[in-house]
């Protein structure tokens, strides 16, 4: 009988890698736990006082244009010959109004108030204005 005394590379082998999928399984679970830890605690809604009322002049008629909030799709639509009016509740701190015009894609951005306030946008000489005045 021939007796084995060198080492057992297979053996050692399929230890290292048992031990090596052991530790990415125990990091995997401490990122799932943590992940689901912060999340119980970012449930709570954070609610804004004030809106917007943003009103659209009748300057827009027959144009196709769209109204953002930050990221937000308010409105993307042919503007009818009447003046529109649309109210938004707060919902960031910090907010901008984005005109964009859908023909030519030029983008008009305002900063918003961060109180809420009422807003009147128009257009003369192809410009877009902005008039802003609080509640």
């Amino acid at each position: 009988m021939i007796k084995k005394n060198g080492l057992n590379i297979n053996k050692q082998f399929m230890i290292g890698n048992g031990l090596l999928a052991f530790g990415v399984f125990v990091i995997v679970a401490i990122f799932f736990y943590l992940s689901f830890r912060y999340q119980q605690k970012a449930e709570h809604a954070i609610s804004y006082a004030g809106k917007y009322t943003i009103e659209i002049s009748n300057d827009f008629a027959g144009d196709s244009i769209a109204i953002y909030i930050n990221d937000s799709l308010l409105l993307d639509r042919i503007m009818p010959d009447e003046t529109l009016q649309l109210s938004v509740k707060r919902f960031a701190e910090n907010s901008a109004l984005l005109v964009v015009d859908n023909r030519t894609d030029g983008t008009t951005p305002f900063n918003l108030s961060d109180k809420g306030s009422r807003v009147k946008l128009t257009r003369k000489n192809g410009i877009i204005y902005l008039l802003e005045t609080e509640k």
